[in-house]
């Protein structure tokens, strides 16, 4: 059977959560490989409006085992809190249908704490993060100094735990004007919490070999966008993981050869949260008219997203990253009745054209975009299920999106419910 990883090749806001979620109703079992609660997915089923952080999409669906892999970065007392939410909506969240692993590093309030602190006095430039911990947490990870789901079970190596890593936090915070760490506080909320969270553990690399040994369609769930990625992103304005698709294999534990498909998710047109370079950046009527139609404001944060022309340029540049092997285009409804519009087909630098974002920083600040224009049309495209309830004009644009990125649409999604997707290919086809 197929296995899909789901990415985001865009900044993000991609509209991942619901194209998971029309995913999932072929799957067995939906994986979250990387990132916080610091990314949000909106989910709208049958009326009712999910807004998932932590939470894989699939818990949604009943019959579907939802798993947290080790490359995400865990608030427990945050997932706590989002179970209960999600339960007062109907939904049946068990450890038979949520699996956390068992190496899944843990962040703690000492994390926010310092994100939040280090982001206020940072004069230079700020990188715009949720203020939730995530960065520090991955720091801790890679500095080996993380408290892991698996340390929750045993007081003595907890407490070792705890006290490497404050040997650390307690000379960041004097040195940011902060109080030392209170040890013994934090070790009681661990405990604490710690009941909730172990009856989730489980190893979960070797229970999805034993799921992918037996047949079972396994969905990979990325969060936030490929230009988000801690290596190709546009850095230092990026998440603290790898966003890309290689990372569903280091963050689950079940080998690169597993994966199948990469179904890239790309908006219509273009959007990003918080600082960074954005070369399609409009700041103009037609920006405000596409976050206006979009309802372009952050599920996590609710900031104002900023808004632009889709960049064919950036999109090729990242489904090449990711391997992507089709895209599912989200949000064409937002472009109705726009009598012109405008796709980036590569960038201007000091006279020389690019066909790709440079990695300086300061070049990506200074790149400008080279557009090319196409009709819009008039009609809608809202709910459109098949190919004849586009407008002519749509198609083209669509078609143009394939040529310019060199890869084909596997989905086209015209609205927020599950139904309204045009299916080209399925990702889940053996």
């Amino acid at each position: 059977m197929a296995n899909v990883v789901v990415v985001g090749a865009q900044w993000g806001d991609e509209g991942k959560g619901k194209i998971v979620d029309w995913l999932s109703e072929r799957a067995d079992i939906v994986c979250r490989f990387q990132g916080g609660h610091n990314a949000g997915h909106t989910l709208v089923v049958g009326g009712e409006v999910y807004k998932l952080h932590a939470l894989p999409s699939g818990v949604v669906r009943g019959g579907k085992l939802s798993v947290i892999g080790n490359g995400v970065v865990l608030d427990p007392w945050h997932l706590v809190e989002e179970i209960a939410t999600v339960r007062g909506q109907g939904v049946e969240i068990t450890p038979e249908t949520l699996m956390i692993a068992e190496n899944t590093p843990l962040i703690l309030p000492i994390h926010g704490e310092l994100d939040r602190a280090r982001e206020a006095q940072n004069s230079v430039a700020k990188i715009g993060t949720t203020g939730r911990g995530i960065g520090p947490a991955y720091e801790d990870k890679v500095g080996r100094r993380a408290i892991r789901v698996a340390d929750l079970a045993d007081r003595a190596t907890l407490e070792k735990r705890v006290d490497r890593a404050l040997v650390h936090h307690d000379a960041l915070r004097s040195g940011l004007g902060m109080a030392p760490v209170d040890r013994d506080g934090l070790i009681a909320g661990l405990e604490a919490i710690a009941g909730e969270i172990l009856p989730y553990a489980q190893p979960v690399w070797m229970v999805l070999t034993e799921a992918r040994r037996a047949g079972r369609r396994i969905l990979f769930e990325g969060a936030q966008g490929a230009l988000l990625d801690i290596d190709f992103g546009t850095y230092p304005f990026v998440t603290s993981s790898n966003v890309i698709a290689g990372q569903a294999a280091t963050g689950t534990g079940i080998g690169p050869g597993s994966i199948d498909f990469v179904l890239g998710i790309v908006k219509a047109y273009t959007t990003r949260v918080g600082e960074g370079p954005f070369p399609t950046e409009l700041d103009d009527a037609d920006g405000e008219r596409l976050g206006e139609r979009g309802h372009e404001f952050g599920t996590t944060t609710g900031r104002k997203r900023r808004c632009g022309w889709f960049d064919a340029c950036l999109v090729r540049q990242t489904c090449a990253i990711s391997g992507v092997s089709g895209i599912a285009l989200t949000k064409l409804d937002v472009l109705d009745g726009f009598e012109r519009l405008r796709i980036c087909t590569g960038y201007e630098l000091d006279g020389e054209r690019l066909d790709y974002l440079p990695t300086a920083a300061e070049a990506q600040a200074r790149v400008r975009p080279v557009y090319e224009e196409m009709d819009g049309w008039s009609e809608s495209t809202a709910g459109a299920r098949s190919w004849a309830d586009l407008p002519a004009q749509a198609i083209k644009y669509v078609r143009r999106i394939e040529e310019l990125i060199r890869c084909p649409v596997a989905l086209v999604s015209t609205s927020p419910e599950r139904e309204d997707t045009i299916l080209v290919t399925d990702p889940f086809a053996d």
